[in-house]
């Protein structure tokens, strides 16, 4: 099964639509509060989002303002486990696909 008729299943379903949605508020929602504390271009913003989420952390942007180092903190340890469970649900639905394939 080619990888684009694995992500159509993938959006086909509720479950995951769900899930996608509640990833994809998350990540919003610290692109969003991070524009405003920290007064990052958006694109800086939702790139700082995703590096922290996703626990890449690459050094390149750190918040500097107390809002935005508090803020941090809270939004790793509500986000992460989201974005943990998204890559994991992604990832079991692949290799599913992949097994009733064959």
């Amino acid at each position: 099964m080619s990888f684009v008729r694995i992500i159509i299943s993938f959006l086909r379903d509720k479950q995951y639509l769900k899930l996608l949605f509640l990833t994809t508020s998350v990540i919003g929602m610290g692109t969003i509060v991070f524009r405003f504390l920290e007064k990052w271009d958006w694109l800086d913003c939702l790139y700082f989002s995703v590096v922290t989420l996703t626990t890449v952390g690459y050094g390149d942007f750190a918040p500097t303002t107390s809002a935005g180092k508090v803020f941090t903190i809270f939004y790793i340890i509500l986000g992460l486990g989201i974005i943990l469970n998204f890559i994991e649900i992604i990832h079991l639905h692949y290799e599913g696909e992949k097994k009733s394939k064959n």
